[in-house]
């Protein structure tokens, strides 16, 4: 596929995909998501890659949703074209680790497109913040509702009800982000910590990650019931012999992702 609105490459076993609308600091469009939505999918059919990093540009990670073509909307139009639902969900949706390194502006849109992912590794100059508000509307790509649940109902509603924006380290603090690098090796440390779990059991990364999001979405109780099944599973994978037996031997484990 051609992608116009991002750049698409491959990386060793890595997927490095760049929002690249730079004139608009990477103002999520709906041919901008509806490529990374292909992107993704892509990324999730070839089974040469193993994780999928998404980036911006040193300036701008993506600094909001395309406010000229939301402005063209009215509740008709957004409710039949199932706006946002439509064409915006895929990091979320994709099995294959998902990491956002994030430079810049990171605000409404791009703040949620960032919380879609697995996990967030934010350059030092890195802002986060939803500020909606300010222009008369609500997040409305899951930003009241990751937010709150990454760094608590009184910070998250602060930042919905202000706009107010929180720095790298702030957010990290917060729990928004994994860790902070300076902006020059963002995008580098981000490969090559994706390279790191793509080169690990995949069915082992596969289940971990299912059993990380299910602590969201389920009791404690129910979490557990889950993660004892999956640790069970892992007892049927080749993998699971191969890395025991390469513990035992002290070397390294030669995976066949099965």
């Amino acid at each position: 596929m051609t992608y116009h609105n991002l750049k698409f490459e491959i990386r060793d076993n890595v997927a490095l995909i760049t929002l690249d609308r730079p004139k608009a600091l990477n103002a999520l469009s709906s041919d901008l998501m509806d490529e990374l939505t292909a992107a993704i999918r892509a990324c999730e059919a070839d089974d040469a890659v193993g994780a999928v990093v998404i980036t911006g540009s040193e300036k701008a990670f993506a600094a909001g949703a395309d406010i000229g073509e939301l402005k063209a909307h009215d509740f008709s139009r957004a409710y039949l074209e199932d706006l946002i639902t439509r064409n915006w969900e895929e990091p979320a949706r994709a099995r294959k680790p998902v990491i956002a390194a994030v430079a810049g502006y990171a605000l409404g849109g791009g703040c949620e497109l960032a919380m879609m992912c697995d996990f967030i590794i934010a350059a030092d100059n890195a802002r986060f913040g939803q500020p909606e508000i300010r222009i008369g509307v609500v997040p409305g790509a899951g930003g009241s509702q990751r937010l709150t649940r990454f760094v608590g109902k009184s910070k998250a509603m602060e930042m919905c009800l202000t706009g107010r924006m929180m720095d790298a380290d702030e957010a990290e603090r917060a729990g928004l982000v994994s860790r902070v690098v300076p902006v020059a090796e963002l995008v580098e440390e981000a490969v090559k910590t994706a390279q790191g779990i793509a080169e690990l059991s995949r069915p082992a990364v596969l289940a971990a990650k299912e059993l990380v999001n299910t602590a969201y979405e389920t009791t404690l109780s129910e979490g557990i019931r889950a993660e004892r099944r999956l640790f069970h599973a892992m007892f049927a994978t080749e993998d699971k012999d191969e890395g025991m037996a390469a513990f035992l031997e002290k070397r390294k484990p030669k995976w066949k992702h099965r």
